[in-house]
């Protein structure tokens, strides 16, 4: 007998045995449906290893509901082929009948507009239930928000701190400032960083493999590597890697979290991410990890707060942002932006080493910290005019922990401005001698950033400065960027021209930078 009384949906970031989708679930009378599709690696171009860890994440957790002794109706795509969520979904409702279907709020728009639909069509009531796993609700990051057109984190997140009781002592945050963001800002200068703990190994198991094959076949086409998989697939290996990075690279991960080097990956980042946004990892348990490590080790306390501060706070505050802006998020495009993505996108194969370095990683591992993220590849994508619903895609399909939820509001609100500051105060936006700064990206690079025009000028460097010409009335306006506006002073109307024009020669031709 097929039938069953509900039918319970897990999607593939939502792989966490104490979700509230199985509050409630009896073993006799319900079932578990995981469905992979083929879209959910193709709406986006998607990276391979992006595709293998959601997939093999799914399969052992999918073991692991077995063992447990749920029924658990598993969709593999190399035995169904389903092209969409919903014919997978469609083919088990018609097998076994449910009377209810139960999924937690999907943390993807799209998802979450097919699932409601689906019910309609199939005329199979959907209990779609709160995401616990979050430590602020939709409901009370709404009433937080209010009415009010700017949000700003940092007011969240304090107030995160005071309700959760995190870094406190009593009604004041411990060291008695909220936030040390200033501390956490040094790059390594000229000798580099050093010796870096190694991330733990997570060797591919059977399933693992498997589904490495599987991605290798049937997304043969698709950008990235899996050669250097090593991704946390399973809760066990999650608490593996949160344990490593508290004992290892939180120690140091503060002061040179925003520092960046050729041939340097992870640096003292956590890599974590991908194991929160699978929910393999509790929020919770990272922050108290890391702020018992504080107390206990007596660690810096500006690279611990620097820390919790993107889980507790910008982490729930993207999550928030996305759910109360979309869909208009998606359409958002503040400066109109409207060019098509280079072609080095998928590539890495550019003259600009800092582009370059940052690509050639991602493609590698699927993987970029905050700061490429958002002062190479993002900066460069505002800064050249690039389509936000463009890179908006490519953001979403070459990172691991990519999730519609989170990719979205950080990519279109934070790297690319798009929705015009509704979360942000200014656009980051920065000339070359920021990266010069930051990293050894711009020795041996065929751009000086120093160079405005010419043909040794740095991309990043021209266009810069041709932003601000072409928003100087707006960000003269505005007291965190009118400081940018007033160096346009120390130019010529010659030079200001001549960077108008040289910045357009390179819009014109961005495939050959």
């Amino acid at each position: 007998m097929n039938d069953c009384r509900h039918l319970v949906l897990v999607l593939g970031d939502q792989l966490n045995a104490d979700s509230a989708a199985f509050d409630g679930f009896d073993p006799a009378q319900d079932a578990v449906l995981m469905v992979e599709a083929r879209e959910e690696s193709t709406h986006v171009w998607s990276h391979k290893a992006r595709t293998a860890l959601f997939l093999s994440a799914m399969r052992h957790f999918a073991d692991e509901l077995t063992a447990s002794g749920c029924r658990v109706i598993y969709r593999r795509l190399d035995d169904h082929g389903d092209a969409t969520l919903a014919d997978g979904w469609q083919a088990a409702v018609a097998s076994m009948r449910p009377q209810l279907l139960i999924c937690v709020e999907p943390g993807d728009w799209r998802v979450w507009q097919r699932l409601n639909a689906f019910s309609a069509a199939s005329r199979v009531p959907l209990d779609l239930r709160s995401d616990r796993h979050f430590l602020c609700s939709r409901d009370e990051f709404a009433a937080w928000a209010g009415d009010s057109k700017s949000l700003r984190m940092e007011f969240f997140y304090r107030n995160m701190r005071r309700q959760h009781g995190v870094l406190m002592e009593g009604k004041e945050p411990v060291g008695g400032r909220w936030n040390f963001d200033a501390e956490n800002r040094r790059g390594f200068g000229r000798d580099g960083p050093g010796f870096l703990p190694a991330p733990p190994q997570f060797p591919p198991d059977a399933t693992t493999q498997a589904v490495m094959a599987l991605v290798e076949r049937e997304f043969a086409g698709h950008p990235g590597s899996l050669s250097n998989f090593n991704w946390p697939v399973t809760r066990e290996q999650a608490l593996v890697a949160l344990q490593r990075f508290i004992e290892d690279r939180l120690p140091v991960f503060g002061p040179f979290q925003d520092a960046m080097w050729a041939g340097m990956p992870f640096g003292w980042h956590s890599l974590l991410s991908s194991s929160l946004n699978l929910k393999l990892l509790n929020p919770r348990e990272v922050i108290a990890a890391a702020e018992a490590a504080w107390r206990e080790r007596k660690l810096d306390l500006a690279g611990v707060e620097g820390f919790i501060r993107q889980v507790l706070g910008w982490r729930e505050f993207i999550r928030g942002v996305y759910y109360l802006d979309m869909p208009a998020l998606r359409d958002a495009n503040h400066f109109r932006h409207a060019n098509a993505l280079p072609k080095w996108y998928w590539t890495g194969d550019t003259g600009m080493n800092c582009i370059r370095q940052c690509i050639g990683q991602t493609l590698e591992h699927g993987y970029a910290h905050h700061i490429q993220r958002l002062m190479v590849t993002g900066m460069f994508g505002v800064l050249a005019e690039i389509s936000p619903q463009q890179l908006a895609d490519w953001y979403l399909a070459v990172y691991v922990d990519a999730v519609d939820w989170v990719e979205l509001p950080n990519t279109a609100g934070m790297a690319l401005f798009a929705n015009g500051g509704r979360f942000t105060s200014k656009p980051y936006v920065a000339s070359g001698a920021y990266i010069k700064r930051m990293s050894n990206y711009c020795y041996g690079c065929r751009y000086r950033p120093d160079v405005r025009t010419g043909p040794d000028a740095c991309p990043m460097t021209t266009l810069y400065w041709r932003f601000l010409i072409r928003h100087e009335r707006e960000f003269a306006g505005n007291p965190r960027t009118a400081l940018m506006v007033r160096n346009l002073a120390r130019l010529g109307e010659d030079e200001r021209t001549a960077i108008d024009v040289h910045g357009e020669q390179m819009l014109a031709d961005l495939d050959r930078l």
